[in-house]
């Protein structure tokens, strides 16, 4: 059983597009999988077409127990299930604040539904606040995606900063690229230079159109073009991370 973070401190770079699709190849993989939508902006309960029980909010969530299992929804995919996010996560840094042990609360909220899945994924705000020490601390690995440009680079050598910082190990961090265009010299280059760190996979997820669509057609792209160069850039990226994964 294992909790995958999807992060980056920077918004825009494909994450929830990762997350969604990423969930629904583990499912389809055989693996009882739970995707949460911890962003308030709730773009993978969008994707999924989930509507969110009005009476959940943050205080729920972080009670946990049966708040949250009454919260979660199935999907349209058998063996893929979402708890949605809520607007009111925008605010979930006060209310843990004001908690004890307030940095292992996610950890807590989380640990019953180990028991039930095989892989919990969970779709980060782009930030680093409490929340995100939070679920840094409650995930076996955190798979960031990359754009390979200087300021993404210079991002991820911060988590991997406040990673030591709060006593984590950067080995559970796992980068990939994403949202590659293969027209820039500029992406080409990084791309050379990081591919034989440590932490990087060799896997790479393209600029594409499809993925783009996503917001449109509210569905995976193995489901909505299976046959797309997108859908086979998130399998051969899902079969690398469950690889490295094995390898502990």
């Amino acid at each position: 059983m294992s909790v995958i973070a999807v992060y980056n401190i920077k918004g825009g770079v494909g994450k929830t597009a990762t997350a969604v699709n990423l969930s629904y190849l583990s499912a389809v993989g055989g693996e009882k999988t739970l995707l949460c939508d911890m962003d308030p902006q709730g773009s993978s309960t969008y994707y999924f077409r989930i509507r969110p029980d009005r009476k959940f909010n943050t205080k729920k969530l972080l009670r946990g127990g049966r708040h949250v299992d009454r919260s979660i929804r199935g999907t349209d995919f058998p063996g893929l299930d979402l708890l949605p996010a809520d607007f009111s996560y925008r605010n979930i840094d006060i209310a843990l604040d004001d908690m004890k042990k307030s940095r292992r609360r996610i950890s807590r909220v989380l640990k019953p539904l180990r028991k039930e899945y095989d892989r919990i994924f969970i779709d980060c705000p782009p930030n680093i606040t409490l929340l995100s020490e939070n679920i840094f601390y409650a995930a076996d690995y955190i798979l960031v995606p990359l754009v390979p440009t200087t300021l993404s680079h210079l991002a991820l050598q911060q988590l991997f900063r406040f990673l030591e910082e709060i006593g984590e190990k950067r080995s559970k961090v796992m980068v990939f690229f994403s949202m590659v265009e293969k027209r820039k010299k500029m992406h080409w280059q990084l791309m050379r230079q990081l591919i034989r760190t440590k932490n990087v996979l060799p896997a790479l997820v393209p600029y594409l159109a499809d993925i783009e669509k996503m917001g449109l057609y509210r569905e995976p792209v193995n489901v909505t073009v299976p046959h797309s160069m997108a859908a086979a850039a998130y399998k051969d990226l899902w079969k690398v991370v469950v690889k490295r994964m094995k390898k502990g």
